[in-house]
């Protein structure tokens, strides 16, 4: 069992910046690839950006270059630092470790309760 806590959303200017943190528990959290997803008003949910145990990244087209994702291992959490906001990143983040084997077990999928960023002036 694995449990996912974000925060850091909120309302933020265009151009402006927003970091989330999601803290998991659990044992295994060093050895789990981790995901931020979102979703907007009427739109289905989708990848923001990935890492692996490993520390290999991945992101959407739509924010290369804007945001970045990373772990620190110690605290069971990861980050997702977003800069140069724009109003279509207007959407509810989640964090979520997609199903995926660990030392022979199956872990997943587990969800975060979501939190809400919306890009506005």
């Amino acid at each position: 069992q694995v449990q996912l806590v974000e925060s850091g959303g909120g309302l933020v200017q265009p151009g402006g910046s927003l970091s989330l943190s999601c803290a998991a528990s659990g044992s295994i959290f060093s050895r789990l690839a981790m995901g931020w997803y979102r979703q907007a008003s009427g739109e289905e949910r989708e990848l923001v950006a990935g890492i692996t145990s490993g520390g290999s990244t991945k992101y959407a087209d739509s924010v290369k270059g804007r945001f970045s994702i990373s772990r620190d291992n110690a605290k069971k959490t990861v980050y997702l630092q977003m800069n140069s906001l724009k109003p279509e990143d207007t959407a509810v983040y989640y964090c979520a470790v997609k199903k995926q084997v660990v030392a022979g077990l199956t872990i997943g999928d587990y969800w975060g309760q979501g939190t809400q960023v919306t890009v506005s002036s």
